[in-house]
């Protein structure tokens, strides 16, 4: 009666409970540094606090299934008819997201099989390339940081005055729109700007409304052309 807990189970093959609980705690360790990536990198709207939850008990639940397994044919179609009968709806609304699930399923199978080596490296790789798509922006398009409009009310021809001035505080100017009203000699014109630094935008306001025939002015600023 001492070792109950270790004899406990009357399977043909009897659970390895040290294997058991290194599975199990390397799971959960990796479920973890998952979490803290998803957490420090994420952006957007979609976060959830459950979500980052699930990051950490998937990949126990799953080491656990494949330890059940144990490479039983038997249980593993009995365990097939249960998730039929059990149907799991959740929509994730980025696509990064998926890409977690998947990670944590990936190393909860390989902590069951014990393939401890293959988790402790598949994680920290995923981990690694995952902060650094975050650190590096990678895949993003950013072509300006802010949407200017204005009214000129100097003549057209004198409107390299303004790009002057836009060229030492942006990168790239792109003139968006340029509209004349009939009876009206304001002219409304739009750039999109690529700052040298968007941290600056209040400085470029304040010298822009003191430049003479300019009136009218806001502002916008835009994110990575929508991009989530």
């Amino acid at each position: 009666m001492d070792n109950w807990l270790q004899f406990g189970d009357t399977a043909p093959l009897p659970t390895d409970l040290p294997t058991l609980i290194m599975a199990l705690l390397l799971a959960f360790m990796c479920g973890q540094l998952l979490a803290w990536v998803y957490m420090y990198t994420h952006s957007g709207l979609s976060y959830s606090r459950n979500f980052v939850s699930s990051i950490i008990i998937i990949p126990m639940m799953v080491a656990l299934v494949m330890m059940v397994l144990d490479n039983n044919l038997v249980t593993a179609f009995g365990l097939l008819a249960v998730f039929a009968i059990v149907r799991f709806r959740n929509i994730l609304r980025d696509t990064l997201d998926t890409v977690y699930i998947l990670s944590v399923i990936v190393v909860g199978m390989a902590c069951g099989t014990q393939k401890f080596t293959t988790a402790m490296v598949g994680v920290l790789m995923a981990s690694t390339v995952l902060v650094f798509i975050w650190f590096t922006n990678f895949g993003a398009r950013q072509r300006y940081d802010l949407i200017l409009n204005l009214k000129w009310a100097e003549p057209l021809s004198k409107l390299e005055e303004l790009q002057s001035f836009f060229k030492r505080h942006a990168l790239k100017i792109t003139l968006a729109s340029q509209r004349s009203e009939q009876g009206v000699t304001e002219t409304h014109l739009s750039y999109r700007l690529l700052l040298r630094d968007p941290d600056r935008v209040d400085l470029l306001l304040n010298e822009i409304n003191e430049i003479k025939g300019v009136s009218g002015v806001s502002s916008l600023r835009a994110e990575d052309e929508s991009e989530l």
